[in-house]
């Protein structure tokens, strides 16, 4: 008998620990491997998102006079 142990959780809840390279949940600390140095997954694929969003802005910003 195989035991299926696959974890999943949302994007928006999903970490990074730039030490261990392992993904979690918990904000605070890598359940790994307890650092804290950790960066939100929802942020860097969001990049396309926040790409558009600057380039709506400096479409909104009037251009300066010479």
């Amino acid at each position: 008998m195989t035991l299926d142990a696959r974890q999943y959780f949302p994007l928006n809840t999903a970490y990074l620990c730039q030490d261990c390279d392992c993904v979690g949940n918990n904000s605070m600390r890598c359940p790994a491997c307890a650092s804290e140095v950790l960066i939100s997954l929802a942020s860097v694929f969001a990049r396309q998102e926040e790409i558009k969003a600057a380039e709506q802005k400096l479409l909104l910003v009037p251009a300066m006079a010479a």
